[in-house]
């Protein structure tokens, strides 16, 4: 490995850590109706645990409500259980054929939770950044003791992974605040 090698790595390592804050926020709720709710949870289909947008269309017909399709009419049960089995504190209406989600507003007890847990999903980020900041220097520092660079160069290396590391944190902290504003928003 070499220096280039090392930062083009620690950089796609952190625009993945930054990429599973965007997931994780897209499974937080802030009044609205979105697919990314139902993302994730799996339903015991004929014995297998299948994710439900593999066994449903999902849809948003309006901005609080969701629809949940089965393709098969003898999922909509298995659909409908893993609904009430999941941590999304939601009731699924099931009519036979379609399941509705109504996504009632949040209260201003639930807004500040959902600010805690979106402040989580942050700083999990950043640590995992950080993380990813140390192994790249100490994949620097290795490539100095093996002679592969100099001091001037590890210098360099440690400061351009640093301006990752800074760039990245940052990133992080304005989606956060981002996500802050939407959940906050009535």
């Amino acid at each position: 490995m070499d220096k280039d090698s090392v930062l083009l790595d620690a950089e796609d390592r952190m625009e993945k850590a930054t990429a599973s804050l965007d997931k994780d926020f897209g499974k937080l709720r802030t009044g609205r109706a979105t697919t990314a709710l139902v993302e994730g949870i799996k339903a015991d289909y004929y014995g297998t645990p299948t994710p439900i947008e593999q066994m449903a269309s999902v849809a948003v017909p309006d901005s609080r409500t969701l629809t949940i399709q089965p393709w098969d009419k003898g999922g909509i049960g298995p659909v409908e259980k893993a609904l009430l089995k999941s941590d999304l504190g939601l009731t699924p209406i099931n009519d036979g054929r379609i399941i509705r989600i109504v996504i009632p507003p949040l209260t201003e007890e639930r807004r500040k939770e959902l600010v805690k847990v979106a402040r989580k999903y942050t700083e999990e980020t950043k640590v995992a950044v950080r993380n990813i900041r140390r192994d790249a220097n100490e994949a620097m520092k290795k490539l100095e003791k093996d002679k592969a660079i100099t001091e001037d160069e590890l210098k360099k290396a440690v400061d351009e992974v640093q301006k990752l590391t800074d760039k990245f944190i940052g990133d992080a902290d304005k989606k956060c605040a981002a996500k802050e504003k939407e959940i906050m928003d009535i």
